[in-house]
Order: C-alpha cells, then structure tokens, then sequence
C-alpha cells in the first residue's frame, strides 16, 4: 500500500509514544491493546477502551473526534496535551468546542511543487542559519514523512492534439529545470522527504489512490505499533483524502514546516457539524450536482473552522460510492470547514481492495479500526453533533456553480441569467455577428478565408481537469459516452472552444483507452494533454491569437468551463470573466454548445449535421451502461502497474543531475530559486506599540489569496514583470507566478494584484496601485510600501468579511509581510490564511460586530494606533485609536486573532521560522 521512495524515518518524536521520556500516562496505559494481524500482534492506543472507562456511550462520539482523540492519547505525556483535556473532551465535545486548545500531529505530511518548493527552500535556509551558528544543519531534516508530488507546474500550452501531452511535458522541464534541479537535491538532503516526479498525476488522486495508508505502522520498537494515518497537506484540498477515512486538511507551507520538524498542529476544538445524507439521487444528475449542492447548503449553513462530518443512511448502501466519498471531502475547502470526514467502513475497505492495495494491509486496516473504536459499523446509530444539516439526495438536480465562486450554485438553466447579471449588459464594442445558434461544424482548413465570429458568451476554454472528479471514474466515462453520442450525431466543438483533459492519474488513460472512450473524446478534441493540476491551478494556457484578438477588439464578454473547483475570476484565464464548475459530462456539453449564453436543456446543445436540434437528454448517458463499464475497466491491476514505480520518473526527470550536499548551493544569478529573508528576523518586545499606521490597502469583502498572491502568467507592463526584465529575462520567459514562488523578489511585487482586486482607496483603479499616505500620489502597491518603510510609516492592511478565502497558500502571507504591513483588520478571516499570517509575524485583528471599515470612515488619510500588551491572551480583545480627516479620534475594541499561546509566542518573536530556528539551536 505504501509509496516509499526511501526508508521512512523511525522512532521521531510524534510517532511513537511516550516520546517524552515520562513514561505512559494512567490514560495511556488503560488504553493499550493488542491487536492480532494475520499472526502478528500490533499495539494500537483504543478510543473504545476510553470510552468505557470514562463511562460513555462511543457511538456517542463523531468518527473525526474520535481519530483525533487517539491522537490526543498516544501524545498524552506531552506538555500540550494531558489525562484531564482528554476526560472533558470525552464526557462533552460538544460543549467544549471552542474552550479548549487541542492538538494534533499529523502522521505525514502532503505537499505539492508550488507550496512544497518553497517550504523546502525555507528549510535550506535554515540549515544555512544553523551553521552559521555552529550547529549540525542535518538537525533540520523532516521528522515524520513528507511526500510531495510535483503537479502544479503544467501548464496547457498545446490542446486538441495527439502531441499535446509530449510537447506540454517538454516545456514543462524547459522551464522548470531549476525548480526541479532544486527537487533533486532536496530529495536527496531530506531523509524524511520522498518526491513524486512530474507527469505522474495531481498530489490528492495520487495520495488517494496509493499514498494514504489509512492504518500507519511502525516496527521500529520492540512491538508493532499503529495508528490512525493523519495528513497535514500544503494543499488546501488536503482534505479530499478524508473520503477513506484519513483525517487531514490543508495547512500553509510555513505551519506544515512546522509539523516537518516535530510541532504538533494546534487549534481551538473544532465544533463538529453532521451533515445527514438520505434519500436517492435521482436519473440525470451527477456527482458534481450534489456536491454543488453541499457546497451551496453548508457554505449558507456556516462552517468555516468547522470539523465536517457526514452520516445518514446514504452511507449504508450504494448510493454513495467511496469515489463519490472523496469528491464530496475534496470541496470542503469552498464550503469553508477544516475537515469533511467519512468513517472507515466495509466500503472503504472495498475501495483499497479496488485501488490494488494487498489484502494484507487491508485486513489490517480493518482489524486495527475495529480496536481503535474507528470503524463505522452498517446502520450504526449516528452519533451526537453540535449541528445537523439535512440533505436529501433525492433534491439534486443538473447545476453549476458561478460565475466567481464555487458556492453559487445555480441550475443549468440559469445559467444564461447569471452571466448576464454578474457581467456589463452590452461590451463595449460589439462583435460583428452574435448568433442565436452555434455553428456545429468546424470549417475545414483553409476553407474560410477568416475565421468564424465569436458569439457573445462564448466558451473559449472547456477544461477536464482537476482531482475532484477524474478521481471519480463514473464521472470520466459520463463524459466519454456523452462524447460518444455526440460524436454519433455529426456534433464537433466550435474553433474557439480550447478543449483539454488533464486526468489526475495515469489509470484514467488505462480505462478511457480498454473502453475505447478516448478516442471519442480525442475526436471533440479532448485529447490528454497532462497529468497535473493544469486549468483548476490556472494553468491553462493560451488561446488562440485569433481568438485573443476577437475578444480584445470586440470587446466581448466570454467565458470558460471547467470540471475543477476554483472558478476566482481571473484563475482560470485572465479574458474568461466568468467561469462555470460542472461535471466532466457537462464540460462536454457546454464546449459543443460554444456559448455560455444558452439553456442546454430548452435550445438543445447544438444542431446535427442535418441541422437539427440534438436535445441534451439525447446524449446524456445511461447510468446502467456507466456501471457496466466502471465495472469492467476500473481494475486493481492496473493501479498496482501504475504505482509499481512511482519515483523514477520519466527520462527528463532522470536526467536531472544528482548533486549530494547537505546544504544547497544557491545559485545569485538564479531568477528562480533565493534564498528567502524569512528566518533572520528580530523578537518583537513585551509591548508592541505601533503608532500612526496607514493602509496600504482598504478591500471589500471575500478577498481570495488568488487576489493577494496571483497563479496566472506574469505580464510584462506588472512590477514583476518589469523586475524580471530587469534582471535579463525576457518577455516570453517570464512564465507564471506559481513558478517563480523560490523568488521572493518577484512574488512581492506581484503581492495584490490577482483578479482586479478593487482597492478603495482607489475605486477607479488602476488595479495594482495604491496611494501614498503623505502625499496623496499614485504608484503601484509594492512601490509605495517600499516607501513607507523608508519614511517609518507602518502599514495595515483593512478589509471586510471572508478574508483570504480560497488556496492555502502561503505566499499570499509572505507578500504580505515582506510589503511590511504589520496587521490585517478585518471583519473575519478564513481558517488557513489567518493561521498564516501569524506564522509570517502579521498580526489578524477582527472588528467586532456592527463596526465595518465603512462605518469608522476608513479612508487614505486614516491613522491607527494599536498597542498589544504583554500580557495579551488567546483570542483576547485590544483598544485600537484610529482618527480620519472627518472624525476625531476615536476608540473600538478589536479581536486579537492569536488563538493560542504559542501563536502568541510565534508573532512575537516575528514567525514560526525564527521561532522554530531557536528551538534547534
């Protein structure tokens, strides 16, 4: 079941137990049990035998909680953890959510290239720091494995081709030769690192299919010891592996830095929320229709730093299959909880056993669930939540969501309303033909002497992509067979739809190829041209020229659709203004359509090649004739041929040259790779005073960190664009913001300028561009930051609800950091952002409730005051002075968002780097 690429590091703290060398505690002690494996006995840490010893029920008690709970015990001899925390969180979790500071350390962590890089180049640094102090820099090293797939870095180059994928995979190691130079050398300096090279799949299907271990084992001591497997993933959909029973959710790079070196992962109790499953989809809908459906219902809800965890009787039969599990888990991150948990159960034990695990860690996941008090038994009684939300399956109906965020379900009917509501009436020059129906041919080439004109709306990028649905094979053959049919009825996608399929695993060629499905979507264009992230991580690419110049001088609206699950305006393309999630099947639909301006269901998908009218219902596929051949192709054989070999990779990847050093050598001439100025940093006194703060920036609310630190394409006229010219690189070279993150010279002065980020200080623009506070003059954000720090003038940062929503991504704090904005006031803030900002030193203030930066009159001439005490505790509250230029000075008690004492303690002495750096020391 295990991808190793080398020999796990054993006995680390945080593995084993009793680590601190107090021996067991009472708890630990009564918990202890032998469980027989196949003949061999494994020790195990039972949350069944704390429940009976406490005297309560365990059905009582939520699955999360429970693997939580024997995380708790296993670590109970530490200082953060005790017997008496564990007892009152037995007797009542419900009412102590929120009171109590829990802990949590994660078995393994994930990581993917864009977040991985740079937490490794921070770790690089450290080792720079450390021996420069005398100290062995081998002593920074990952003490629980890490595993990192490489699959962000594709981008779609080349589509609708046969040689797309080699000529994308090509590129991809053109550009990437330092980043993956880098990777070389981590893979060998790390002991505790294994690297999964590019062109494999997207981190979560691979982690699902094969990593997740779902029970982990360690026979380093005298005994078998195991437990639950638990994940900390520098990847926000982290959690999408919580559909097999494996607790993890995103964290940023810097905290699971962190948790590489030994910390545990410590937060308030979560309020576990249950979201009751009942009833049956119903003929026509998909997998992406009710988890649409749950995004909806739960981000209206309220879940936001919530435990997830689903139950009902969906669970109980094949309404649900476990792929269906992990689709549902994947989308917590646009619902807005920590974790969206399902029980192991005999389903889950059937999905290892369909994935190619062995049947002997598979009876072992079984036997050890069982005595842990983790498995979920068929028609269970479900157990107590602090909140139930009520689904019925029964209620699912064909949907989307858009046109900005992946909350706005809407029906595919209105789909056409919305983008007319979302977006301006009229461009602002019309396209010289806008016609009612798409043209269903492509003209042969050179057959036109121009090309066709672009319908209002169009669909120019039409997207498989994304590990939330080509994890699902039922959704990859819904959209074959649709492709089929279509194929059938004479049907072709317009010229200006850019179609792509980049499957988040190699299997899912196997099966497209035995079904003989790739060939119909090959024939629509859907040709794989990857195996990565791609469109979903805003890798898509370029559109054609003509297509590009249609859109520029026409001044047209158009749109994209995508199988993935961020849809931010500008991720997906930065002339797409809106962007639809639907099911792969849908994809399909909508690319032959052309145009986002129609209803599939009332106008027909487009017209047959005797121009008639083919109904949507006439290439919807038959779900008896998707399980047939989910059936008959998905086999355990050939993800055990595809996993046999995870780390060698392809002849690029091993021609990389192999340099064996234990610090790396940086290269000064490098525009991808820095050392970062992350870890030198200076304790802040007992009493930080910071007097007279302007903003920098006043935002409104659901501010992304797509919007504070940009996926997309550097543009040459963009500060980061300037500065890389500067440096000699040229104009078409200058790649994406995502590859260049090892650059911190590039990435803060691209900090702020994603999406049209609306700043009001500025409400006409430009975007990028703030006002400087003394004089009232206009550059871009990065230069008048520079200039405040040079005038002594701290900045702030000033926003309302939801702020830094989206990736977790941790480049969207250290910008922040580097701009030299001391603290965030705003209404409220997403979980993996906040958590962020305070390990980058940043200091997350709430507004509470009924004080906007609209109703203090926050404005460029504001000046704030914040004075922290020294005695400042968790989540306690402040006096903060601001005075505008229409109101005198006035007081508000503002949220400190340091929700521990050793969040406390990371902000004061300027991060988790320097933090942890003085912990090695």
């Amino acid at each position: 079941m295990t991808f190793v690429a080398r020999e796990e590091p054993r006995g680390q703290p945080g593995r084993a137990p009793d680590s601190s060398g107090r021996g067991p505690t009472p708890l630990q002690q009564a918990c202890r049990h032998h469980v027989d494996c196949g003949g061999e006995s494994i020790q195990v840490y039972s949350v069944a035998r704390l429940a009976a010893r406490e005297g309560v029920d365990l059905g009582r008690l939520p699955f999360s909680l429970r693997v939580l709970l024997e995380n708790l015990v296993r670590h109970a001899d530490r200082t953060e953890v005790g017997d008496a925390l564990i007892r009152a969180i037995v007797h009542d979790p419900v009412g102590r959510a929120g009171r109590d500071t829990v802990a949590l350390w994660p078995a393994r962590i994930l990581a993917q290239d864009v977040s991985g890089i740079p937490a490794l180049i921070d770790l690089a640094t450290m080792r720079d720091v450390l021996a420069g102090r005398g100290g062995d820099p081998g002593r920074i090293d990952p003490r629980i494995p890490v595993e990192l797939v490489i699959d962000h870095s594709v981008i779609v180059d080349h589509a609708g081709s046969a040689d797309a994928l080699e000529r994308n995979v090509a590129l991809e190691f053109q550009r990437n030769h330092e980043r993956y130079r880098f990777l070389k050398w981590a893979q060998q300096a790390f002991r505790g690192l294994s690297v999964v090279p590019p062109g494999n799949g997207i981190l979560h299907q691979i982690n699902l299919e094969r990593l997740a271990r779902v029970v982990m084992v360690d026979r380093s001591g005298a005994t078998p010891m195991a437990w639950p497997d638990t994940v900390a993933g520098t990847d926000s959909h982290t959690v999408m592996t919580n559909g097999i029973g494996v607790l993890g959710w995103g964290v940023g790079g810097i905290e699971a830095e962190a948790a590489m070196l030994g910390e545990p992962l410590l937060f308030p109790l979560p309020e576990t929320v249950g979201v009751r499953l009942s009833g049956r989809r119903p003929g026509g809908s998909t997998t992406a229709d009710l988890v649409l459906l749950v995004t909806r219902r739960l981000r209206e809800t309220g879940v936001v730093e919530c435990f997830v965890e689903f139950a009902g009787p969906a669970l109980d039969d094949d309404r649900l299959t476990v792929e269906d599990r992990a689709t549902l888990a994947n989308m917590a991150p646009e619902y807005g909880s920590t974790s969206a948990f399902f029980p192991v159960d005999a389903a889950t034990l059937g999905y290892l056993r369909r994935t190619g695990r062995s049947e002997q860690d598979i009876a072992r996941v079984e036997a050890c669930c069982r005595a842990m008090g983790l498995f979920r038994e068929r028609g269970s009684p479900e157990p107590v939540y602090s909140r139930v939300v009520e689904i019925d399956l029964g209620s699912v109906r064909p949907s989307a969501a858009g046109p900005r965020r992946p909350h706005q379900q809407i029906p595919i009917h209105a789909i056409r309303e919305t983008f007319d509501r979302h977006l301006e009436k009229a461009p602002e020059k019309a396209p010289a033909s806008v016609p009612e129906r798409v043209p269903s041919k492509v003209p042969e080439p050179g057959a036109a002497a121009s090309p066709p004109p672009l319908p209002d709306g169009a669909v120019i990028l039409a997207a498989i992509t994304s590990c939330t649905h080509t994890a699902n094979p039922a959704a990859i053959i819904e959209a074959g067979l649709l492709a089929r049919k279509a194929r059938a009825r004479g049907l072709t996608v317009p010229p200006w739809v850019k179609t792509s399929l980049t499957p988040g695993s190699r299997v899912v060629a196997d099966y497209l190829a035995g079904s003989g499905l790739g060939k119909d979507l090959d024939a629509l264009g859907f040709q794989i041209v990857g195996y990565g992230c791609a469109s979903c991580g805003g890798g898509s690419g370029p559109i054609e020229p003509w297509v590009q110049d249609a859109i520029d001088q026409g001044g047209l609206r158009v749109s994209a659709v995508l199988s993935g699950n961020r849809n931010f305006e500008g991720r997906i393309h930065p002339s797409a203004r809106a962007n639809y999630l639907m099911s792969p099947a849908m994809v399909v639909a909508w690319a032959l359509a052309g145009t986002i301006r129609r209803d599939l269901e009332r106008d027909g998908v487009a017209d047959d090649r005797d121009g008639r009218p083919v109904a949507l219902a006439d290439l919807w596929p038959d779900a008896a004739e998707v399980a047939r051949i989910v059936a008959g192709q998905v086999k355990p054989d050939a993800f055990r041929a595809r996993y046999a070999d995870l780390a060698a990779g392809d002849a690029h990847w091993q021609a990389l040259p192999d340099v064996p050093a234990s610090r790396f050598a940086w290269d000064p001439a490098s525009s991808y790779v820095r050392r970062p100025p992350f870890v030198d940093v200076a304790a802040l006194p007992e009493r930080v005073e910071i007097h007279n703060a302007a903003p920098l920036l006043v935002l409104g609310d659901g501010v992304t960190t797509d919007n504070i630190s940009p996926a997309d394409d550097i543009r040459p006229e963009t500060p980061a664009g300037r500065y890389l010219s500067q440096q000699g690189v040229a104009p078409d070279a200058l790649h994406t913001h995502i590859a260049r993150r090892g650059n911190h010279d590039v990435m803060v002065r691209a900090t702020f300028t994603g999406g049209r980020l609306p700043n009001e200080l500025l409400p006409s623009g430009p975007p990028g561009a703030t006002i400087v506070p003394d004089n009232g003059d206009v550059a871009s954000i990065h230069d008048v930051a520079m200039r405040m720090m040079a005038t002594g003038v701290p900045a702030v940062v000033v926003a309302g609800k939801e702020y830094g929503t989206g990736s977790s991504r941790d480049w969207a704090a250290k910008g922040t950091r580097l701009l030299g904005v001391r603290a965030v006031l705003a209404e409220g803030f997403e979980r993996i952002h906040r958590s962020n900002l305070v390990n980058l030193g940043v200091l997350p203030l709430v507004f509470e409730a009924g004080q906007t930066r609209r109703t203090l009159g926050v404005g460029a001439g504001t000046r704030f005051d914040i004075d922290i005490p020294a005695d400042l505790a968790p989540r306690g509250r402040i006096p903060v002075r601001l005075r505008t230029p229409d109101h005198p000075e006035q007081t508000i008690m503002m949220q400190v968002r340091l929700d521990t004492e050793r969040e406390i303690a990371i902000w004061r002495r300027g991060g988790i780097l320097p933090y942890l750096l003085d912990l090695a020391t």
